[in-house]
């Protein structure tokens, strides 16, 4: 493995508000940095109590302004939303601001409910829209003709690397198809994982972006001084997911002992299947999970992400966590 990062959903907590959710990402995100943390991402996702990231090109803006070395980008951004003239502008914009340090990862779902996908679009489009709208953001990277009829002003010429991301087989198909890197949101729905790598890896044809296939994994990880206290941190992610599948919407609970009674057995399996790439507990115990996630699934990069409700504990996660990572790389 060669680097780890972080993926940051600026998760608002029960009791706190969205202006200190996005104040959070800014304090956490140097703190990456000095960490040895390789990227720090943020992701679009809307109408969600508990996630303050939506307007994601501006919060990556803020996060690129105070931080100095770490490549900053979107982990991702909902192509179906969106122009992709439209993305290559704000991310032009932002490679120019910051040269050297944007990425832009692009999924195909709509990070979203659908009657928040209505408002989000003037016109639905179909899913096998995706390859066609990747390939148009390309190309207003690429170095554009000087007759061309259409430029992303700031954007041609900027070469930022995109990703494809995907929780299904479709994206391991098309990154490898396009020759283009691959993440895959393991952090929540790990089933396919093992499957997606192998078809991107098996069948990656060398492109003009990449020579070769470069994958990302993401773990959601949970990390403390003692067992005990992680889990007991833990159980806010366990209790938001838990409430998703009830469709509930809320901000992220507060941490609880009483877990087992506050989620029904049917709803618990659900939700740990969901969070089964994970890694919770004290540095050895991280240590030991995550040694298992790199050696089952050999990633060229680890991104990790972690929901815990009070900030301080938070950024302690991230501290132990990059501890263990250095260990890993």
């Amino acid at each position: 493995m060669q680097h780890y990062s972080v993926l940051d959903l600026s998760p608002i907590s029960e009791g706190a508000t969205a202006t200190e959710a996005l104040s959070n990402t800014l304090d956490l995100a140097p703190q990456a940095e000095s960490l040895g943390y390789h990227r720090y991402w943020l992701a679009e996702h809307h109408n969600m109590a508990g996630i303050a990231s939506a307007a994601t090109s501006v919060v990556i803006g803020q996060v690129a302004a105070r931080t100095k070395t770490i490549r900053v980008g979107a982990g991702g951004i909902m192509l179906p939303n969106h122009s992709p003239l439209v993305i290559a502008e704000q991310f032009g914009t932002l490679a120019t601001l910051f040269p050297g340090r944007i990425d832009l990862g692009v999924g195909r779902a709509p990070g979203t409910d659908m009657n928040t996908a209505r408002a989000l679009r003037r016109h639905l489009q179909n899913g096998d829209e995706f390859p066609r709208d990747v390939l148009e953001l390309l190309s207003y990277f690429d170095d554009v003709p000087d007759d061309a009829m259409v430029r992303a002003i700031p954007g041609e010429g900027t070469h930022i690397p995109v990703w494809i991301l995907g929780s299904s087989l479709f994206g391991a198909q098309l990154a490898a198809h396009l020759g283009l890197p691959y993440a895959f949101a393991s952090h929540f729905a790990p089933q396919m994982l093992e499957g997606a790598l192998k078809i991107y890896l098996e069948t990656f044809e060398p492109s003009k972006w990449l020579d070769k296939p470069y994958t990302i994994v993401a773990a959601s990880v949970c990390a403390a001084d003692t067992d005990e206290e992680a889990a007991f941190l833990r159980s806010s992610q366990v209790l938001a997911f838990a409430r998703m599948f009830t469709g509930q919407r809320s901000k992220l609970p507060r941490p609880t002992f009483d877990l087992d009674n506050k989620i029904p057995d049917h709803i618990r399996v659900k939700v740990d299947q969901s969070l089964f790439c994970s890694a919770s507990g004290s540095s050895d115990t991280i240590h030991r999970e995550l040694t298992k996630i790199i050696s089952n699934h050999q990633p060229n990069e680890l991104i990790i992400t972690g929901s815990i409700h009070d900030h301080v504990a938070r950024c302690r996660s991230f501290a132990i966590a990059a501890e263990v990572l250095k260990d890993l790389t």
